[in-house]
């Protein structure tokens, strides 16, 4: 199932990546370039798509650089399924720990969750028709179902069941209790039913549907993430399922019926296959963190005693192997893997030769500058001023930041970088926390309805804070 993100051409990937990620270009290109490769392999004949196998990237970068965020950003635009995992999770086999084999469980039921998604899309349309027809039968029943309004209850649609049609628009007591209306008159209160929903009169009304109950499952945990068994569901397909009726508001009821009505039209059997083909084929697994894992130099701590063993473990998945699932078995040769780590105490070299090898694309993403910082300020779609005038936008107070001011900042986080521990873009939040600190804790009191922030303000807030030498005291 080839995604439309797969279908774009490299630099359409990158161009989606600018506009949140700023500078890392190598790193963008190489991912943007191994997505192509799936989409220009899936065009080959069998043979040989099945002897190309993906060529695995490894990001290597200071924290904060962008690494995890061209995954989360990745993650968002495709169709393909996705899944980023931390290697420091996983131990060795016969550890209390992750088992390395959840990371391809966990891709499948991305994998279910995408492809699902995508056949209820398509099922929607009808899942529409079918579900406006239940909530008519909700308010005018049919011949086979007794009026509502037996026993003298009323509900609010009594002026199209009873004497709607009197002209005072209320029926007298009495006069339709209990009493079923002519086929031709259910047909015409119905068509009026039909068209006061088109134009959204009974939105707020409330009617009784009929909803199917989800089995309650009580999950036995057998110690292993591949061994838990739903008690609950054991039994569940033998049994027939239970309905109950629930009064809701009819927007509430289109929603509720519109889902259960599409689950009802798509063939879950088909669905399951699909996913597991798409997992195989067009799977990505981000582990992020892989450095810690390596155990090279001199480094040793107690966590110690299993990092090659994880190595150990990952490097089969890496390879290709079949991992089992509880939707059926799953291949791991053309699932693109991409490794992240800071490789400031290890080096890529202190991993495992063979999973050295199987990582041949390497992408150094550079340290960033003050020009970098001033960018991821201003220019990205979620930049990081945007974000803070919209939150104090809320309230009523307008900021202004004068561009002496963003130069300030990135300025002042620069300087923090290099003499403290490098963050990366992350010391941004920290300097932007610090200095509407004071804005965000009075702004109930602050009569100004806009608050301008140049670079003598910037400056003031910091003063006693940075030092040519003690410059690491102001945070973090």
């Amino acid at each position: 199932m080839a995604s439309a993100f797969n279908s774009m051409t490299p630099k359409e990937i990158v161009r989606e990546l600018d506009k949140y990620i700023i500078g890392q270009d190598q790193a963008k290109k190489s991912v943007a370039i191994a997505l192509r490769n799936r989409y220009r392999r899936s065009l080959l004949p069998d043979e040989m798509r099945e002897e190309i196998t993906p060529k695995n990237i490894l990001m290597m970068g200071p924290t904060g650089v962008g690494k995890t965020e061209i995954a989360r950003r990745l993650a968002k635009l495709m169709d393909a399924p996705f899944v980023k995992v931390e290697a420091t999770k996983f131990t060795e086999v016969g550890y209390v720990g992750r088992d390395v084999d959840s990371m391809v469980r966990d891709l499948v039921e991305a994998s279910i969750r995408v492809t699902k998604q995508s056949r209820l899309q398509e099922k929607y349309n009808i899942a529409d028709e079918i579900a406006e027809e239940k909530i008519i039968e909700a308010i005018i029943p049919g011949k086979k179902k007794s009026s509502p309004q037996q026993g003298g209850v009323r509900g609010p649609f009594d002026f199209i069941l009873g004497g709607g049609y009197q002209q005072q628009g209320k029926p007298e007591p009495g006069d339709s209790g209990g009493r079923e209306l002519p086929e031709s008159e259910t047909e015409l209160a119905r068509e009026q039913v039909r068209q006061q929903l088109k134009d959204g009169l009974l939105e707020e009304q409330f009617i009784e549907i009929e909803v199917t109950e989800a089995p309650k499952s009580s999950q036995l945990d057998l110690g292993n993430e591949g061994m838990s068994i739903a008690i609950g569901n054991i039994f569940g397909e033998m049994m027939p399922q239970k309905k109950k009726k629930k009064k809701v508001r009819v927007k509430d009821a289109r929603k509720i019926l519109r889902e259960q009505e599409a689950q009802n039209l798509i063939d879950m059997d088909q669905v399951t296959s699909e996913a597991l083909e798409n997992a195989e084929q067009n799977g990505i697994i981000f582990i992020d963190e892989i450095d810690k894992i390596a155990s090279g130099g001199g480094y040793r701590s107690g966590a110690d005693v299993s990092r090659e063993g994880v190595q150990r473990d990952i490097l089969p998945i890496v390879e290709g192997s079949v991992i089992n699932t509880k939707y059926g078995p799953v291949k791991t040769d053309h699932i693109l893997f991409i490794g992240a780590g800071a490789f400031h105490i290890a080096k890529p070299t202190d991993l495992i030769p063979e999973l050295q090898g199987r990582f041949p694309i390497r992408v150094e993403l550079e340290n960033l500058t003050k020009e970098a910082f001033v960018q991821i300020l201003t220019v990205p779609e979620n930049a990081l001023l945007k974000q803070h005038k919209m939150l104090l936008e809320t309230e009523g107070i307008k900021v202004v930041f004068t561009d002496d001011a963003v130069d300030e900042i990135a300025t002042i986080a620069t300087l923090t970088n290099e003499q403290t521990e490098n963050i990366g873009a992350r010391r941004l939040h920290t300097v932007m926390e610090k200095l509407l600190e004071d804005i965000s804790f009075n702004i109930p009191d602050i009569s100004d309805e806009e608050v301008v922030i140049d670079a003598e303000c910037v400056k003031e807030k910091f003063a006693d804070r940075i030092h040519a030498d003690d410059i690491d005291k102001f945070i973090l």
